[in-house]
């Protein structure tokens, strides 16, 4: 299958030394460290210009076992993972990676087919985009999920609220969920989601406000997008992700956490 390709073309001269990692606090984005996964050349250049600089360290990987040894050699903020990958594909990439970790996940594929986006997030990627794309999409994307990761990064620090709603409870310190009695392992657009909706119960919100309020934004983004995370959410805390008594559906509009 031909795949489509970006076409831009970098400056010359550009910088591409190496930054310290994590020489800048956690709460300022331009500091994380960034695992670009893609086998072409032509895109990992194409990406990696513009990411470094905006102030981001960037990792490189061509295939989806080099993507994993990367992922465990150092501490990561994001990842910009490909679909299409020799090896290992993206899929099974971004699968591995959720069973150990919660690090954002974006993923790339050239392919405009619903099935593999719809894949992509039911294995926990927290976003994706379709090439061929623009470089300011891309931008506005890395920038909003690792501004939303930072944010959660300080509410560890700050915040002392624990969301009890029966038989769910969120340890927003801590990050954890338990559904009745037992944690639950959410990504972090599932957590973020949850957090959301059970703040305020009875609450609803469209699926545009719940990109606003994960993503920063809901520009480039689709809002249906937001069906897929409540789909996966339930099939983790419903007793039934049939008959959902936890998460509603308003039909036309969003969804809301049921009131007690």
């Amino acid at each position: 299958m031909a795949r489509a390709r970006l076409r831009a073309k970098i400056p010359k001269g550009a910088a591409r030394g190496p930054r310290d990692q994590h020489s800048l606090p956690h709460s300022m984005p331009d500091a994380s460290t960034i695992l670009l996964v893609d086998d072409e050349d032509s895109i990992q250049k194409l990406l990696t210009y513009p990411l470094e600089r905006d102030g981001f360290r960037v990792v490189s990987a061509r295939d989806g076992d080099e993507a994993l040894r990367r992922f465990a050699e150092q501490e990561v903020d994001l990842v910009v993972l490909d679909l299409m990958l020799p090896k290992l594909d993206g899929l099974e990439v971004c699968k591995r990676l959720r069973a150990e970790s919660t690090v954002p996940i974006i993923m790339l594929t050239a392919r405009d087919d619903e099935l593999d986006k719809v894949l992509g997030l039911e294995l926990g990627a927290d976003d994706y985009i379709t090439k061929p794309f623009s470089i300011r999409e891309f931008r506005s994307r890395v920038r909003a999920l690792l501004r939303r990761a930072a944010t959660a990064r300080i509410g560890d620090r700050e915040l002392d609220e624990v969301i009890d709603e029966g038989e769910v409870r969120i340890d927003l310190p801590r990050r954890t969920v338990e559904v009745r009695g037992d944690e639950v392992q959410l990504t972090f657009v599932e957590f973020e989601l949850l957090s959301v909706l059970a703040a305020s119960p009875g609450r609803v919100f469209s699926r545009r406000q719940l990109l606003e309020r994960l993503r920063g934004g809901a520009d480039y983004r689709e809002p249906r997008t937001i069906d897929v995370h409540v789909r996966h959410l339930r099939e983790k805390i419903e007793a039934d992700p049939r008959e959902p008594r936890l998460i509603l559906t308003v039909r036309g509009v969003g969804y809301r956490f049921r009131e007690r």
